[in-house]
């Protein structure tokens, strides 16, 4: 079977295409032809060996994608051949709090990803997915989707009327748009582009923030909340909008730290947090269990994910790049199947 994988050495550059050999299902296990995956930035940054240096090699990256079940392990039940599911990002994460093998067992890295024509995986850790979504929609849920919902609706409990601010228009963001609408909250979003600022209140933000013309785009955004401040803020960014995103919340509001996207490192002054009551919250992706609930939601209110662009397998390095470039608005596929 064709697979894409980094064979000796980290870099876009070195991601090819090889074959393996096809994979049996295990007494509790399934065997999945992957349709459709899509890409997160954690995947550029493995790629790149950034994320983890120390990551073992030959490895097929990518952690989202959806399949059909083609071959189904002695010992499994309720999952029947032919079914369309998703595996979950954290193969081990079944519900609760993660401990340290939850938080090991991710596709992608340290395990072996998605961009495979047939994986294994057991069968505990996949999901069925809504009905109504295309396979490359379904495939931008297991980290994208389930991380706007675990910072909103697990951790953060955003209701009617509440507002939010996200950053950005990557996948995480406008999962988070759509999530806080269909919780009845106000939404406010930032970008560079006021294109993709145009296309973000089409799809219901009430308020876009050219962040060029806003460099303090932090109070702006507490303004536009009503003077003290956004109840949640979806924090793409990292420690390079941190600031802005502490000026932009309320005394008790919460943060939801989720990217690095301006990096990782940078001196910042964390008496904000004390001196309002300001929660951090750090999300990684979630559960199984949580997988499942926001999947109910999604089927039940037929939401659709954005898509940015599909490429083919072969178009894995392009895809990355254009992942590196920041231009994309909503999820970059790779349909294996074309």
């Amino acid at each position: 079977m064709r697979v894409v994988q980094l064979d000796r050495a980290f870099g876009l550059e070195n991601l090819a295409i090889a074959e393996r050999p096809e994979p049996t299902a295990g007494p509790d296990e399934l065997v999945l032809r992957i349709e459709a995956a899509s890409l997160n930035y954690r995947d550029l940054l493995m790629v790149r060996g950034r994320y983890n240096p120390r990551q073992a090699l030959p490895l097929i990256p990518c952690s989202d994608g959806v399949g059909e079940v083609v071959d189904v392990g002695g010992a499994v039940a309720g999952i029947e051949m032919g079914d369309r599911v998703a595996p979950i990002f954290a193969q081990s994460w079944q519900h609760g709090t993660p401990g340290a093998k939850e938080l090991h067992s991710t596709l992608g890295g340290p395990l072996d990803g998605v961009l495979a024509e047939l994986v294994a995986v057991p069968a505990a850790s996949v999901v069925g997915v809504p009905e109504h979504l295309s396979d490359v929609e379904a495939a931008t849920l297991p980290c994208a989707a389930l991380t706007a919902w675990s910072a909103l609706v697990t951790h953060g409990r955003v209701g009617p009327g509440d507002a939010v601010l996200t950053l950005g228009t990557g996948g995480v963001s406008l999962f988070a748009l759509q999530f806080a609408k269909l919780l009845g909250a106000r939404v406010a979003i930032t970008s560079s582009s006021e294109e993709k600022l145009a296309r973000a209140i089409e799809l219901g933000a009430d308020r876009g923030i050219h962040v060029p013309s806003e460099p303090r785009w932090g109070r702006l955004a507490r303004g536009w909340a009503g003077g003290e401040g956004v109840d949640h803020v979806i924090e793409v960014g990292g420690a390079g909008t941190l600031s802005q995103s502490l000026s932009a919340v309320r005394p008790g509001g919460t943060i939801s730290l989720i990217g690095v996207l301006a990096g990782g490192k940078e001196e910042l002054n964390l008496l904000p947090i004390l001196m309002r009551n300001v929660r951090v919250q750090g999300v990684f992706v979630g559960s199984r269990a949580a997988f499942a609930a926001m999947n109910r939601a999604i089927a039940a209110h037929r939401l659709r994910p954005v898509i940015d662009r599909v490429f083919p397998l072969e178009a894995v390095r392009d895809a990355m790049e254009r992942m590196a470039l920041g231009r994309h608005f909503g999820k970059i596929a790779i349909e294996l199947s074309r």
